[in-house]
């Protein structure tokens, strides 16, 4: 076990088709972390992710504080590599690329998936500019290092879904992709149905306060953010995980045995 900890990067992709919805994925069994569990899109913060070239292909680069740079576009990333959707637009328009444009990337998406820097290079290709200032941080997660040999000290952003864009999971590290309202989420988590960790079950229950995609994101807007850091505690003879009870949480604590168990 080790305590090194890896930047990363997820976006709660929203919308409000008919009712309010936020969009997940079931990561591959035979993942490494969280392997069969229902997450948010995202992954591991890459080199690339760094590059300076990325501020001439990011809408509103330089009011972006410089540390959420390279997390708002690992993000974008991540979600285009798992679910196809990408948070773009043409270079001097100001709406989103429509789905036609998003499937015809298919297989430089599979590129961008076997190579982070490869990137860069499509959006370059394609013209397009990341849309990094639609990205609204949610919250700031860092496990504990009692309970994971991998520890992810992850930036959670909120975005609404380009209109029109449909998902379509890689079924490589993401095996289904689906739209569900945050109260069906836990609703197949708590039936066990669905599998879901620590971190991920907090920030579903978080969103399931909300009643609408702008609702959610007036709320990132106005909460402070706080780096969430789980400890472990005991009472009566069993393990628990939990948060402290200021970070507006509704559920602040769980087993040990189920927190992180996929």
């Amino acid at each position: 076990m080790t305590n090194q900890v890896i930047p990363a990067a997820t976006i709660l992709l929203l919308r409000d088709q008919p009712a309010f919805e936020v969009l997940m994925i079931e990561r591959h069994a035979n993942i490494a972390f969280a392997g069969g569990a229902l997450v948010f899109p995202g992954g591991r913060i890459a080199k690339g992710d760094y590059d300076p070239a990325w501020a001439d292909r990011v809408s509103g680069f330089g009011a972006i504080a410089e540390e959420q740079r390279a997390p708002r576009i690992a993000a974008i990333r991540e979600a285009f590599e798992e679910s196809g959707i990408l948070l773009a637009m043409r270079e001097g328009e100001g709406a989103y690329i429509g789905d036609e444009h998003a499937q015809s990337l298919t297989l430089q998406r599979k590129i961008v998936e076997d190579d982070d820097a490869k990137f860069l290079d499509l959006i370059k290709a394609e013209q397009l500019v990341l849309a990094c200032d639609q990205l609204h941080l949610f919250a700031r997660w860092a496990p504990p290092a009692q309970v994971l040999h991998r520890r992810f000290d992850t930036w959670f952003f909120a975005a609404k879904t380009p209109s029109g864009q449909n998902a379509r999971e890689d079924g490589n590290e993401a095996t289904d992709a689906l739209w569900t309202t945050p109260s069906a989420a836990v609703a197949a988590r708590d039936s066990g149905e669905r599998k879901m960790i620590f971190p991920t079950s907090r920030n579903v229950e978080l969103l399931g306060a909300r009643q609408s995609a702008d609702a959610a994101i007036a709320f990132a807007g106005e909460r402070k953010i706080e780096l969430v850091q789980p400890e472990i505690i005991e009472r009566d003879g069993k393990k628990y995980v939990t948060i402290p009870d200021n970070l507006g949480y509704p559920i602040i604590e769980e087993t040990l045995e189920t927190a992180f168990r996929t």
